[in-house]
C-alpha cells in the first residue's frame, strides 16, 4: 500500500459553521451538475440553515473539508444517522466541490472522517450507501478499503425516486484508511 501523505497534510476537516454559508452555497450551486443525481446539497440560505441545525453532534456531525493553505472549501462530509447502544454506527455522506474533483482531496477527507468517527465519536462502524452508477464514489470507497456488504433495491428516496444502493462499510477492526494510489 502506497500512501499520499501530501494530500492528507494539505486538508483539514472541521465542523461546518454559519460563516461557511456564502462560500458553501456558491460552491454547491457551481457543483450541482457534478452531484446530480447522486446527492443534493443545500443551495439556499434556508436549506443551509436546516443543514446547520441538523448537525447536533449527537445524531449527525456535518463537516467541511478545507485546504490548509488558504482555507478554501474543498467539499463536505457528514456522519449521519448516528446510532448508539449496541450499534455504535454512523452513515457517511460526502461531496466534493468544483474545481477540486478528481484530485485526491475527497479520499483524504473521507479517511479523516473515518478516523474521526472511531477516535473521537467512538463509533465501531461507518457505512456508505452508494448508488450503483456513481462510479467516482465507488472508486473512492474501494480505494480506502471499505468492504462491500450488499445491495438494496429502492433503498433511499432521492429527488422523489426510490433508488438502489450498494452498501459499503468500514469497521474499527479494519486497518484505518490511508489514501492509496490506484
Amino acid at each position: 500500500m502506497s500512501f499520499e501523505p501530501d494530500r492528507i497534510s494539505q486538508v483539514v476537516l472541521r465542523p461546518v459553521a454559519a460563516d461557511d454559508e456564502e462560500g458553501f452555497l456558491e460552491l454547491a450551486r457551481v457543483s450541482a451538475d457534478l452531484h446530480h443525481p447522486w446527492v443534493r446539497l443545500p443551495r439556499t440560505a434556508s436549506s443551509f440553515s436546516s443543514y446547520l441545525s441538523r448537525s447536533d453532534q449527537v445524531t449527525a456531525v456535518c463537516m467541511v473539508l478545507c485546504r490548509k493553505d488558504q482555507g478554501d472549501l474543498v467539499g463536505m462530509i457528514n456522519i449521519n444517522d448516528i446510532v448508539r447502544g449496541p450499534y455504535q454506527k454512523g452513515v457517511l455522506g460526502y461531496a466534493v466541490f468544483l474545481p477540486y474533483a478528481g484530485q485526491g482531496y475527497m479520499a483524504a477527507g473521507v479517511a479523516l472522517a473515518v478516523r474521526h468517527a472511531f477516535e473521537h465519536l467512538d463509533l465501531n462502524r461507518v457505512e456508505a450507501d452508494i448508488q450503483p452508477g456513481n462510479e467516482a464514489s465507488l472508486r473512492l470507497v474501494r480505494r480506502l478499503g471499505f468492504r462491500k456488504e450488499g445491495f438494496s433495491p429502492g433503498f433511499i428516496k432521492i429527488a422523489g425516486l426510490w433508488r438502489d444502493h450498494e452498501r459499503w462499510a468500514f469497521t474499527r477492526d479494519m486497518e484505518l484508511p490511508a489514501v492509496r494510489r490506484e
